[in-house]
């Protein structure tokens, strides 16, 4: 298998993040977050519960609105200074920044074909054949050729995530953007899920992924971003993250996670 080249010098970001600001209330969620991710980068995000991981992610394709700050992404500004992209412009973009959660959000009464054909259909305007030909070959790709007829409710949740990553990637997404996709997993069916990631980092997709699975940043990842109580404490290639961090909270946090392991 021929390995796609990862960033290279003189790529402009695809996701070009700064000073982006984010409340509840009171509570300061993202405390000022500058980040550029280049075409084909894997960036792994990690850090302890609470620290703005997933509200990150989610304000990266407008399912948080930003207070403040900018985002830049696939060629468009999805927000400045608070003020996200119109609804129509937003949907066209979301097309382009493919999302996987860590609910599964299938739609219970369709079956795994149907459930990846819908939005190739409705938003890309592609025939019944057309879609259920991408389709087929999208579940075969993440193992699941012979599920195609099976309604969510007959299967594992390993399952359910593969198909839930067939039908972001039935959008032809030009980033694929990961929320602990294995957080509500068995142990056991973590694998099969990671396993399909990692051949899309190995296909030159770009992705950022929130996750607890620390052997998947170590292997895959091109960068690891550390972030604690809303903000980016460290970032750097896992080889240094994981071996030689500069910052004791980081050092403490990965101490805790490995010995659970």
């Amino acid at each position: 298998m021929n390995v796609p080249p990862g960033p290279q010098a003189g790529d402009k970001p695809i996701v070009s993040i700064r000073g982006l600001r984010k409340s509840f209330g009171d509570h300061v969620v993202l405390s000022g977050i500058d980040y550029d991710v280049m075409p084909s980068q894997v960036v792994v995000i990690i850090g302890p519960s609470g620290s703005g991981k997933s509200t990150f992610l989610r304000c990266c394709n407008g399912l948080e609105s930003a207070e403040s700050g900018r985002i830049d992404i696939c060629g468009r500004t999805l927000v400045h200074d608070g003020v996200l992209l119109p609804e129509r412009e937003l949907n066209a973009l979301r097309e382009e920044v493919g999302m996987v959660f860590q609910s599964f959000n299938l739609f219970p009464h369709l079956n795994a074909l149907d459930n990846v054909t819908l939005g190739p259909r409705k938003l890309r305007g592609l025939t019944r054949a057309q879609a259920e030909a991408e389709a087929r070959a999208l579940l075969d790709k993440v193992g699941l050729g012979h599920k195609a007829k099976a309604l969510p409710a007959s299967l594992s949740g390993g399952q359910k995530q593969r198909v839930a990553i067939a039908r972001a990637l039935a959008m032809k997404p030009r980033v694929m953007l990961f929320d602990e996709p294995t957080s509500a997993l068995d142990p056991e069916l973590v694998g099969e899920v990671l396993q399909v990631m990692k051949l899309l980092a190995s296909e030159g997709m770009t992705m950022m992924v929130v996750t607890h699975e620390m052997g998947f940043a170590k292997e895959v990842a091109d960068e690891v971003i550390v972030m604690d109580h809303g903000g980016i404490i460290e970032a750097g290639p896992p080889s240094t993250i994981f071996s030689q961090p500069t910052q004791e909270r980081t050092r403490g946090f990965l101490q805790a996670v490995l010995s659970r392991a």
